[in-house]
C-alpha cells in the first residue's frame, strides 16, 4: 500500500557517474562530436536525508569529513541529538553544525523544564531558523530536523540563512532502504561524501540510532602477487664477457701476535 512520505535531501547530485579512464576518453569523444562537454567529478560535501514513514521518522547521513581535498575523518557522526524524541542531521561546516545543535539541545532542555512539557519538532525548527537568520548565513549549517511528538511525525529542512521547508512525496519503497539508497548515491557520486551510512529511526516507542548501518564503499582486499620461478618465460638471453688484466699483485701477511 502507498504511504504519504516527507523526504528532504541536501547536497545530493545523482547525475554524476564514474567511469574508467578508457570509458572517459570514449565518452569525451562522443560528446564533443555532439557539441557537449563530458561530466565532471563533483564535490559538494555532506549527504544527508530524512523521511517520514507511517510509524515515525528516519534520518540518514554519510560519515566523511573533508578539509578541501583532504579526508579529515572517515567515520564522524553527523546525526546530532536535540531531545529524546528529536534529532538533527547537519551538513556544511562541521564545527558550525556541532555547536549549533549543542546550543539548540541546551535551549530545548531549558524550554522543556520551564513549560513542563516535552518539546515539539516545530518549536525546535522555529528556534533554529530564528538563530540562523540572525547571523545572515555566516553560520554554515544546513540542517534536517526530524522527530516524533504529540502531534505526530515531522520533518523539516533548515538552511543557513534561516529559511525552511517541508515537502511531501509519495513512494512504495521501504523507508530504511530508501534513505540508505539516497545516502549511498551521494557517497558514490560525490567526492565530499563517503565511508558509511548512519541511520536514526525515531518513533513513538523510542529512538534507534543505527551507527554504521551500511558500508557501501568497503576497501577491497589486495591479491597475492607471488609467482613461482619459471612462470615468466625468458625470451632472449645475452651474455657479455668483461676482459680483465692483472696489473699488480701483492700478498700481505696478517700480524696475529
Amino acid at each position: 500500500s502507498l504511504h504519504l512520505l516527507n523526504v528532504c535531501v541536501t547536497n545530493n547530485h545523482f547525475f554524476c557517474r564514474q567511469f574508467s579512464l578508457c570509458r572517459n576518453a570514449v565518452l569525451e569523444g562522443n560528446l564533443s562530436e555532439l557539441g557537449y562537454s563530458s561530466p565532471k567529478a563533483r564535490k559538494t560535501g555532506t549527504t544527508i536525508a530524512g523521511i517520514v514513514f507511517k510509524d515515525g521518522v528516519i534520518l540518514g547521513a554519510d560519515t566523511r569529513t573533508t578539509d578541501d581535498m583532504v579526508v579529515a575523518d572517515k567515520n564522524c557522526m553527523k546525526i546530532h541529538y536535540i531531545a529524546p524524541n528529536i534529532y538533527c542531521c547537519g551538513a556544511g561546516v562541521a564545527a558550525d553544525a556541532e555547536v549549533t545543535t549543542q546550543m539548540m539541545s541546551s535551549n530545548v532542555e531549558l524550554h522543556s523544564l520551564s513549560t513542563g512539557r516535552p518539546p515539539l519538532v516545530v518549536t525546535v525548527t522555529r528556534q533554529l531558523k530564528q538563530m540562523l537568520f540572525r547571523y545572515q548565513g555566516h553560520i554554515g549549517s544546513s540542517l534536517i530536523v526530524g522527530g516524533v511528538d504529540v502531534t505526530g511525525a515531522h520533518l523539516y529542512s533548515v538552511y543557513p540563512h534561516g529559511s525552511y521547508d517541508k515537502l511531501p512525496f509519495l513512494t512504495m519503497e521501504e523507508a530504511k532502504k530508501l534513505v540508505r539508497d539516497a545516502i549511498a548515491a551521494g557517497i558514490f557520486c560525490d567526492l565530499g561524501s563517503g565511508s558509511n551510512v548512519d541511520l536514526c529511526v525515531i518513533t513513538h516507542a523510542g529512538v534507534q540510532y543505527l551507527r554504521g548501518y551500511d558500508q557501501p564503499a568497503q576497501k577491497g582486499k589486495k591479491g597475492q602477487y607471488t609467482y613461482k620461478p619459471g612462470t615468466t618465460a625468458v625470451l632472449t638471453k645475452t651474455v657479455t664477457p668483461l676482459p680483465l688484466d692483472i696489473v699488480d699483485e701483492s700478498i700481505q701477511l696478517m700480524d696475529t701476535q
